[in-house]
């Protein structure tokens, strides 16, 4: 026992518990109501040694008599493992990555693991206090999507502290990890197609900065349709930008005042299309009659949004879901040591955002 001024602080096999301080309960009091030693209570916790089924139900129920909460921490130092990995997105409030969340935490409690779930703002810093938080209280491992290249010196350090992780949706040159991302070249090509058989020529890509891949990936799908399509590439059509809904406004304004206006705009996902919608209908611009709008994945509540975007709709929960399960297999050495990648396709969703181009 460690005495510092009025705590009393017990050294268990859960790590240091309070000994009456705010009425704290350790295993020392578990075993003194269940007339057992403070191992035997150890290893009903951590589900070590052999203990009777009698004396474990026993055990068990003074822990929730006393309603017991072991150190989840501590625990871990004990054991080397937490049965917690961390979920790191760039914005929560995207529906995208709202299903992955979805994906991940189910796909982890099957599993047996808890999901801690962090959200970085596609800001690099923000990241950065997530991952230090992260190699501090010693989860088993991470998916996360880098928040952009800036990310690979946070990624180093989680290979350093030998966290596994598995990088999610987006790539980070000079770093090669397991991970799950999308084909976003087909997509592009399969929205600037559909755009085409509508007769569109001028089209216009906005949002995402080339220092994240799917910007980039997307920019040269693109560039790769236009040119597949025998339309020319014209590179004041392509507007980089955030994926915030305000960066849309400045956005809006410079499309429009292009000469010839663009009649179509693929947008970078889909929170910079419902954006760029917001800011043509302040202007009166009407989607489709006067522009119309394609972009990646589903916002959900297809009957509360008009009109519905036309998508290149990818499989975001089994993101969330296959990144875990590539995640607790790299953990339990169950995965080959080379690095996997998951590549998942899209499907093209025709909405009522496009139309033929106005005459």
């Amino acid at each position: 026992m460690m005495k510092f001024g009025t705590i009393n602080l017990l050294l268990t096999s859960n790590g240091y518990q309070a000994e009456g301080w705010y009425g704290m309960i350790t295993i020392y009091d578990i075993a003194k109501h269940a007339n057992v030693s403070a191992m035997t209570v150890s290893r009903v916790i951590n589900n070590t040694g052999r203990i009777s089924d009698k004396t474990r139900m026993k055990v068990r129920q003074v822990m929730a008599e006393l309603n017991y909460v072991p150190n989840a921490m501590a625990r871990g130092l004990v054991l080397q493992k937490t049965n917690i990995v961390s979920l790191l997105v760039t914005d929560i409030t995207n529906p995208f990555y709202t299903t992955v969340a979805r994906g991940a935490e189910d796909a982890a409690r099957s599993l047996g693991y808890k999901l801690l779930l962090g959200n970085s703002d596609e800001n690099a810093e923000k990241e950065k206090e997530y991952i230090d938080t992260i190699l501090s209280t010693r989860v088993d491992g991470v998916l996360l999507t880098p928040a952009g290249d800036d990310s690979k010196g946070h990624l180093e350090a989680l290979t350093l502290h030998g966290t596994p992780y598995v990088a999610l949706d987006r790539d980070v040159p000079g770093i090669l990890c397991d991970s799950v991302v999308g084909d976003s070249i087909s997509g592009v090509r399969k929205l600037i197609d559909y755009l085409v058989s509508l007769g569109h020529q001028h089209v216009a890509l906005v949002g995402g900065t080339f220092d994240v891949s799917t910007a980039r990936q997307r920019h040269q799908g693109f560039k790769e349709a236009m040119e597949a399509n025998r339309l020319p590439y014209n590179e004041e059509l392509v507007l980089q930008t955030g994926y915030r809904l305000q960066d849309m406004e400045a956005a809006a304004e410079r499309l429009l005042s292009l000469s010839p206006v663009p009649t179509a705009v693929l947008a970078g996902n889909n929170v910079t299309a419902l954006g760029l919608l917001q800011s043509f209908r302040r202007r009166s611009i009407d989607v489709p009659g006067q522009i119309s709008i394609v972009t990646f994945d589903d916002l959900g509540y297809r009957d509360l949004i008009d009109p519905l975007f036309t998508s290149a709709v990818q499989p975001a929960y089994k993101f969330g879901e296959l990144g875990i399960q590539m995640l607790i297999d790299r953990i339990e050495g169950r995965s080959n040591e080379a690095p996997s990648r998951l590549v998942l396709q899209n499907e093209l969703m025709i909405g009522s955002s496009t139309g033929a181009p106005p005459q």
